[in-house]
């Protein structure tokens, strides 16, 4: 049995991201929010009135993260944060109108990306890149001071 190749996985991964970041910047500043607060869109898009510790699980982000991403998206008005009826320390979030529009323009940008990320793979690619990825979510769990 051969030893298996280097592929640098981890500057690959890092370079990559990076770059995608910036990119992912670049393209939602048309559309007036952040690649952040995109993710919280689409989070509430799924699920408006989730909690709030749940969106910030759902986006990898510990309770200060989440708290400044809630605070700059209630000040912008793309959400609402209300105190939850069953535990008056819990809040849950919504969408607001303008919040429900700039999902919209988030999700047809996203279309774009996806297209240019997969652009030049087969299918049966994709889906091994995407288990490969998401195993790295539970090989590496996010630490509990993040």
């Amino acid at each position: 049995m051969s030893p298996r190749r280097e592929h640098r996985l981890v500057f690959l991964l890092n370079v990559a991201q990076r770059r995608l970041q910036r990119w992912m910047a670049a393209q939602t500043q048309q559309c007036g929010v952040t690649a952040a607060q995109s993710g919280l869109l689409f989070v509430l898009g799924q699920r408006d009135g989730v909690l709030m510790g749940e969106a910030g699980a759902a986006l990898d982000l510990g309770p200060p993260g989440i708290s400044g991403l809630v605070d700059r998206m209630t000040a912008a008005n793309l959400i609402r944060r209300r105190a939850d009826p069953d535990d008056g320390r819990a809040w849950r979030l919504w969408l607001t109108p303008s919040g429900r529009t700039a999902l919209a323009q988030s999700k047809a940008g996203l279309i774009e990306v996806n297209a240019r990320l997969t652009e030049g793979f087969s299918e049966a690619e994709i889906d091994v890149v995407a288990r490969w990825l998401t195993s790295l979510q539970s090989r590496f769990p996010r630490g509990e001071d993040e």
